[in-house]
């Protein structure tokens, strides 16, 4: 199964008033997996051909992280697409190796010169799920 890794470090705009990352930072850091992951492995005209929008996010919050603190995301697609739809798993572990927040959404493909739904193409799919770690 392809992964592939980020690291991401907890700026003062991403704390809340608790004084850990805002449960929207890390939102927005499984987007930015989701897309480096896009744009490290699907060849250009597939990039130029689609979009991926989240249908849906199922998230487990099990620890945080605090101002400076850093933790590594680790993305990757547990099962094969089922029509338009794609599910992405996200881990985040903290400087300890303990998964802290951990994520299932589920991408849904759009060609863009039409703005529709479409299924997602056996060669669009491949090379997230064959290929090697990056």
């Amino acid at each position: 199964m392809y992964r592939f890794t980020l690291t991401f470090t907890a700026l003062p705009e991403h704390i809340d008033v608790m004084g850990h990352v805002n449960n929207a930072v890390w939102v927005q850091w499984m987007e930015a997996m989701a897309t480096s992951h896009w744009e490290a492995v699907a060849p250009p005209e597939h990039q130029a051909n689609y979009a991926w929008v989240v249908a849906r996010h199922e998230i487990d919050y099990r620890g945080n992280i605090r101002e400076g603190e850093s933790v590594t995301g680790e993305t990757f697609i547990p099962d094969g697409p089922s029509g338009a739809k794609f599910d992405r798993r996200v881990d985040f572990r903290n400087s300890a190796g303990k998964v802290i927040v951990s994520a299932r959404t589920t991408w849904a493909m759009i060609d863009i010169a039409s703005g529709r739904l479409m299924r997602v193409p056996p060669d669009v799919a491949a090379p997230f799920i064959d290929g090697t770690d990056v």
